[in-house]
């Protein structure tokens, strides 16, 4: 059923009185501001299939450009096989490897696009960009660029008293090494529930990468750790199941996980989707909404509400809503408010 969404400015009174407002940002967060580098095609354009040219033929078989989709055919692929035949060894393996080089590809990809310098983005923009971010007290982010971190630090744009804080200090000891350490966990308001291009797992602590700490640009950094085969901290599994049992395995990535069910559970506090399709592949994440108690939800629609992707939203958050009815009763109901996305504004 096709719903007619509220401008932003609307649907923000229903839950401006709440106590709490989190944010919720998908890749639609970045496609909003660079949609020639940021969406799934542009990305495909730029991956490098040329050691493995049964990847690519595998994505025009599909017909998608989606890397997510094509994991995730390579995961089911694999665990079907090692039912009927156990014995292609050399294809299951062969299965999980191309799984991993199509993740790889993915974030080199994206650090081979991303904009070089925080200046390559307007300061208009990211003072519009910071004028939306304030109004929330926690930010989670599912996206591996850069973006929402230049935004946060752009403080000379605007007079906004952001203080975002995403529980990275000076490595305690030795505040010379080149980077940050995640020490922090409980005091983070910005959470990048999938990883990043700029976090890394460095053996025994979550790394970030910084220019404060090396006068050279992150991405400049984070392109030498890709060429040096270092490869940050990401999720890109093709399924709700194979994200989770990645985040869980991972203390940082579990943590911000915990916080945004945390943020979800009181029925006083109120959550904003914005660029985020709800699809099924991020069911982890979705779920908190479902069994917490949380009593608003504001979901963006980007551009014909009629469209085929927006009536496919539409229905996911109806599950979403079916399914805290079934967990949580009728005690706490969950509305759902349907918002014209680019009535935000949230690049200006």
């Amino acid at each position: 059923m096709a719903v007619t969404p509220v401008s932003f400015d609307d649907a923000w009174k229903i839950v401006d009185g709440s106590r709490n407002k989190h944010l919720l940002l998908g890749n639609g967060f970045s496609i909003a501001l660079k949609p020639d580098i940021f969406t799934y095609g542009s990305l495909f354009e730029n991956a490098d299939f040329s050691s493995s040219p049964q990847i690519k033929a595998l994505f025009q078989a599909l017909g998608t450009q989606d890397f997510e989709i094509a994991i995730k055919h390579l995961e089911d692929a694999r665990i079907v096989l090692s039912v009927y035949r156990p014995d292609l060894k050399d294809l299951l393996q062969q299965f999980e490897k191309d799984a991993g080089l199509i993740k790889d590809a993915l974030v080199s990809a994206i650090a081979k696009r991303h904009p070089d310098r925080p200046y390559d983005i307007k300061a208009e923009q990211y003072a519009a960009c910071r004028l939306f971010l304030q109004r929330f007290n926690h930010i989670f982010t599912l996206n591996y660029d850069v973006l929402l971190y230049w935004a946060l630090m752009q403080d000379k744009v605007d007079e906004i008293a952001l203080r975002p804080d995403d529980g990275f200090r000076h490595p305690q000891g030795d505040p010379e090494l080149p980077y940050v350490s995640w020490q922090e966990a409980h005091s983070s308001t910005i959470h990048y529930l999938h990883g990043a291009l700029h976090l890394f797992d460095h053996r025994t602590e979550i790394i970030k990468y910084t220019w404060s700490k090396t006068d050279k640009a992150i991405v400049d950094q984070i392109r030498e750790a890709l060429n040096q085969d270092k490869y940050p901290l990401f999720v890109a599994e093709g399924s709700s199941e194979g994200k989770i049992d990645r985040i869980l395995h991972n203390a940082y990535l579990h943590k911000a996980l915990r916080s945004f069910e945390s943020c979800c559970l009181p029925a006083n506090n109120s959550t904003v989707i914005f660029g985020h399709s709800l699809a099924q592949n991020d069911q982890h994440i979705l779920r908190c909404i479902s069994s917490g108690s949380v009593a608003n939800l504001l979901v963006g629609l980007y551009g014909n509400p009629n469209s085929q992707q927006n009536k496919d939203i539409v229905a996911r958050a109806d599950e979403i809503i079916a399914l805290r009815k079934k967990i949580r009763g009728e005690k706490y109901p969950l509305k759902i408010t349907f918002y014209d996305a680019q009535s935000a504004k949230v690049w200006g």
